[in-house]
């Protein structure tokens, strides 16, 4: 990658998904997303159990035969090949056709029933569901200067230096204003404009059905001061460099995207209902608990209860506060009525 100064937004755009980047290139990233960073999918198979219930009873409300499984920011297609394993063994489950939306190459030996896309399948009824995606949507950063100006960040590819750029004007110093203001000097923001897009257009690509996001978030009342942007690389947070070494993430405003959301459907004249939860109360929602089994049942079945047990264990991780339990879950109702 060249040595020069750009905006995050640009440099990260390059860092992840250019042809060398961290989630196209296999040189720089053989095993994939895992290699790097822990998700809920690669946590438990019981987040791929939560989200083939919640497949199920959309599929019933949509009183279908066939549903769509959309996953945005698909990885190597773990979250879908857990859902369908789980749908496998329950006969009364609905039939779906699984869609993984993905930049990076087709891994192989992937479930050939799985379609593999760049852009979210447009007019389908189901679930759309994006598990760590809007995180991975590059953004601009901005700080505010000595006078409380906010400042575009400008970044060097090479190592990550900063310096500032030109005023932050336009819609992005409007959506500051709206979602993010800064004025103390050295305050930064992600402004998170593209996100808001990607979401709005991802959720338009539904017909009816259910569409999910899933990330780290933060709320207007309560933005980090000075920003989230990071990196992640062998498991570790990294300083966050775009040359393509490591993964380069920033919380995501999911109200902002939420509202983007609400916006674009009114306008459209789509019946749509929002809802912004965590996800301990989501999982607790599809019985993901996380409490442990009755010691009653070591003496009358061991091995059920060594089993349940462990089950417990990997519940509590998914929906542990200060942890998983604490990533945001934004969903949207398309066409649907609003839930009892």
């Amino acid at each position: 990658m060249t040595d020069e100064w750009r905006g995050w937004r640009e440099a990260a755009q390059a860092a992840l998904y250019g042809d060398e980047g961290f989630y196209r290139s296999p040189v720089r990233s053989p095993e994939g997303p895992a290699g790097h960073f822990r998700t809920s999918v690669h946590a438990s198979p019981l987040f791929a159990g939560a989200v083939a219930r919640l497949l199920t009873g959309i599929a019933r409300e949509l009183d279908t035969g066939t549903v769509a499984l959309v996953d945005v920011g698909a990885g190597r297609g773990e979250l879908l090949t857990g859902v369908l394993d789980v749908l496998a063994a329950r006969p009364d489950g609905p039939d779906v056709t699984p869609y993984a939306v993905e930049v990076a190459a087709r891994p192989p030996g992937l479930d050939p029933r799985i379609e593999w896309c760049a852009e979210p399948p447009a007019g389908v009824t189901g679930l759309l569901f994006a598990n760590e995606w809007l995180d991975n949507v590059p953004v601009e950063v901005a700080e505010a200067d000595a006078e409380g100006v906010p400042r575009y960040v400008e970044v060097r590819t090479s190592d990550g230096a900063e310096r500032p750029g030109a005023p932050v004007t336009g819609a992005d110093a409007a959506w500051l204003e709206r979602w993010w203001p800064l004025s103390a000097p050295g305050e930064r923001a992600e402004i998170g404009r593209p996100r808001d897009a990607a979401w709005a257009g991802a959720v338009g690509s539904l017909t009816a059905g259910l569409a999910v996001a899933v990330d780290y978030a933060h709320g207007r009342d309560a933005r980090p001061p000075f920003g989230t942007l990071t990196g992640f690389r062998g498991g570790r947070e990294v300083r966050a460099v775009p040359d393509g070494s490591c993964d380069l993430t920033a919380h995501v405003a999911l109200d902002a995207c939420a509202a983007a959301v609400t916006e674009a459907v009114a306008e459209a004249g789509i019946d749509a209902s929002t809802e912004l939860t965590d996800q301990r109360a989501a999982l607790r929602r599809l019985g993901v608990g996380g409490d442990r089994p009755p010691l009653t049942l070591a003496t009358t079945d061991p091995a059920a209860y060594v089993t349940a047990l462990a089950a417990a264990g990997e519940a509590a991780e998914l929906t542990a506060r200060g942890g998983l339990g604490d990533f945001g879950w934004l969903l949207h109702r398309v066409g649907l009525p609003e839930p009892g």
